[in-house]
């Protein structure tokens, strides 16, 4: 028999594309948009405000417990929201060198160091599908310590996207999008610094988030693609011409809603999939209480879902 997903609601906002969702220690939903706004949702009625603007693209977030607003911006690099003041400072926008032109999704460990990925060296998000067809891995994982210090603590991920602290704060979970699979990267201890695959996913995660029992909920923004799967079997050359073809040639995610959760040793726990068409493309996920609440990369609103039981 057929189980079929939850209802869900949609909480409309005044622009496009929000792609991660969060919610701060006061139950705030937090979100950003495609023209740079970041916006505060009160979730009873759904009343949003802007808060600020990075003059980027703000992706993944992270509402800290003492009043701040971690912001992966691209190409801004790693921002910081001061929720009280609204001063926004900037953080992170190199290694070295190199510019890090798309962070991606971060987390923050309670001893003032924060853990954030970058998909990739080569594009910022406005080429995020080149990098996607090309499926060359330059994505990151990188520690800025509380006093600024940065380390890269992985490289060679194709297209790193969402990461979580696990509860006991010994590693990261971290989704590789073109992998389609989530990692676990130790950080204490004799295993510092390796990594393992603790999950092989049936789609192609976005932003993560993780709830207090442990449970890791993972945007699934699209189904496998067999034209795309077909690309990255050939040389590198047929790739890269490939991604430069007009955007509407290029393989392209599915129409459907996809949110999964997975316990920290790989187990998936849920499973929720819509394909009425009334939401597409889930790149963020959090969860407040027995609500969850849904970003899409292409919506002008939040989806939100109640879990039964």
């Amino acid at each position: 028999m057929t189980v079929l997903p939850p209802a869900y609601a949609l909480v409309p906002l005044p622009g496009e594309g929000p792609e991660d969702v969060v919610v701060g220690p006061d139950g705030v939903i937090y979100t950003g948009l495609l023209d740079g706004r970041v916006l505060a949702i009160t979730p009873e009625d759904g009343t949003a405000r802007e808060i600020a603007n990075t003059g980027g693209r703000p992706l993944g977030l992270e509402a800290t417990a003492d009043g701040r607003l971690l912001i992966c911006d691209s190409p801004k690099g790693l921002l910081e929201l001061d929720l009280k003041t609204g001063a926004l400072t900037t953080l992170v926008t190199h290694d070295c060198g190199e510019p890090l032109i798309f962070c991606s999704n971060v987390v923050a460990a309670p001893d003032g160091d924060f853990f954030f990925t970058v998909s990739t060296m080569r594009y910022d998000i406005h080429d995020w599908k080149k990098d996607i067809v090309e499926n060359v891995p330059t994505g990151r994982v990188y520690r800025r310590e509380a006093d600024g210090r940065l380390t890269r603590l992985m490289d060679g991920l194709r297209f790193a996207n969402g990461l979580v602290r696990t509860r006991d704060g010994k590693s990261l979970i971290i989704a590789e999008t073109a992998g389609r699979r989530l990692l676990r990267l130790s950080l204490v201890g004799d295993s510092a610094g390796t990594n393992k695959v603790i999950a092989e996913l049936p789609g192609f995660p976005d932003n993560l988030g993780a709830d207090d029992d442990g449970v890791i909920w993972v945007a699934v923004a699209s189904e496998p693609n067999p034209a795309l799967e077909n690309l990255h079997k050939m040389p590198l050359f047929l790739r890269r011409l490939a991604a430069r073809l007009p955007e509407s040639l290029l393989p392209k995610p599915s129409r459907v809603a996809w949110i999964s959760a997975y316990d920290e040793h790989g187990a998936c726990v849920y499973d929720f999939k819509w394909t009425d068409g009334g939401y597409t493309m889930v790149t963020g996920v959090c969860r407040v209480g027995r609500r969850i609440w849904c970003a899409g990369l292409q919506e002008r609103a939040l989806m939100s879902f109640d879990l039964s039981g």
